[in-house]
């Protein structure tokens, strides 16, 4: 039975490096369909209660939150933004999170980071392992990837053998 992944990178940026990593990683489960979001497709207005009371929860970060409820394994990979979120993915983690607190909705995810420097955004996937079981996240592994442009190849993914290993037992050890 196929089963559907969704992965995103949570960035913004139109080359994102998390996006690719997060779209090869879900690319390593066998018998599965990606859909890839891209949080462009997600542009919202800056997250406040007046502008909820305003204009209600925008049509958008519905949409978000229904393709989320509608995978079988959620892959994200995170930009790390002065230690934390992107802003782009912090807005429409707390647009959707009025729609629902659970707002990964009890699915079990794989949770990834890079960036260009050598310790792949680990303070923010530090943050999101701990915080996204406490908003309905099943978290099943997570992976860093450091020095993203030195281990990471457009072609082929992960270019160094032994953090390519390190992905792989962790794809393997997810049950969903």
């Amino acid at each position: 039975m196929t089963k559907k992944i969704i992965a995103l990178g949570a960035s913004s940026s139109k080359n994102s490096i998390n996006k690719q990593l997060a779209t090869y990683a879900a690319n390593q489960f066998e018998n599965s369909k990606v859909v890839v979001l891209d949080l462009n497709d997600f542009e919202l207005p800056v997250y406040s209660t007046d502008k909820e009371k305003e204009t209600g929860i925008p049509q958008l970060a519905i949409d978000f939150y229904t393709k989320l409820g509608s995978a079988d394994l959620i892959i994200i990979s995170f930009a790390e933004h002065n230690g934390s979120y992107s802003a782009a993915f912090k807005n429409i983690f707390d647009w959707t999170s009025r729609i629902n607190s659970k707002t990964f909705q009890e699915k079990p995810m794989l949770l990834l980071a890079t960036s260009p420097g050598p310790r792949g955004a680990s303070t923010i996937l530090e943050i999101a392992k701990n915080r996204f079981p406490l908003q309905g996240g099943i978290v099943k592994g997570s992976f860093s990837l450091p020095s993203f442009n030195n281990n990471f190849n457009a072609e082929s993914g992960i270019s160094n053998e032994d953090l390519k290993s390190q992905l792989m037992e962790i794809v393997n050890s997810i049950e969903f």
